[in-house]
């Protein structure tokens, strides 16, 4: 693709296909502080995968 990348590497995904909820592909990542759970993220797009402008919803572990 084109743009300002490259001198970085690469970087390989295997596609696996997203569930579908109505008419929105959903993927949920989760992050790490310290080795302990901090938050998830949604992220959902029509298309089947999902890209910078999908939308996405952060949620934060509070103790």
């Amino acid at each position: 693709a084109e743009g300002p990348y490259g001198e970085e590497g690469m970087i390989v995904q295997q596609f696996h296909p997203l569930p579908k909820f109505g008419d929105s592909y959903m993927l949920i990542g989760s992050w790490l502080v310290n080795d302990q759970p901090a938050g998830i993220g949604i992220r959902e797009d029509r298309a089947l995968i999902t890209q910078d402008m999908s939308r996405f919803y952060p949620h934060i572990f509070i103790e």
